[in-house]
């Protein structure tokens, strides 16, 4: 039997919705052989699937981190090249949840450094926490990032300010 089409379900609508993603989320939590299709997604065309599919890839994986493992790579270059916002904060999320060797540790942590010049400031929050979850376990990268959150707290937006002390805190 051919799989559904779960891309279909997130068609529609303003890219302020998540439309029906936690539908989609749930579908493929239940059925995970559907998650390359939601993967794909992420390269779509239409920017409102893009996002509707990073916002369910993201929550799948709150559960099922290693369901992103197989993507790794790719996950890494879309990020990289990637300028939309609301890709790039699904995509912050997810990448501490890669399974990641330690050069590729250091390209996920310098792509999330250049998410901090971001417009977004939904983005750079991402960024902060994404960096200090990638270093949590690592004294030496983890000194830079202390250093980048106490700049944020003194520079960045109130949620930048506030995820910030709450991240010192916990490094």
């Amino acid at each position: 039997m051919t799989p559904p089409n779960i891309l279909k379900l997130l068609r529609g609508g303003d890219r302020r919705s998540i439309g029906r993603s936690d539908e989609v989320a749930a579908q493929v939590t239940k059925d995970p052989r559907l998650f390359p299709q939601l993967i794909a997604g992420l390269w779509n065309d239409d920017p409102v699937i893009r996002i509707r599919a990073a916002d369910a890839a993201e929550k799948v994986t709150r559960e099922h981190p290693e369901l992103l493992a197989p993507f790794k790579q790719e996950l890494l270059g879309l990020a990289a090249e990637t300028d939309q916002h609301e890709l790039r904060w699904h995509l912050a999320a997810m990448i501490p949840r890669l399974p990641l060797e330690a050069h590729e540790r250091n390209r996920a942590i310098s792509i999330l450094k250049t998410y901090l010049d971001d417009k977004s400031s939904i983005v750079k929050t991402f960024a902060l926490q994404a960096l200090a979850d990638l270093t949590r376990n690592h004294k030496t990268l983890r000194s830079a990032v202390i250093g980048i959150l106490e700049s944020a707290i003194r520079t960045g937006t109130p949620a930048m300010k506030a995820r910030s002390r709450k991240l010192l805190k916990s490094l």
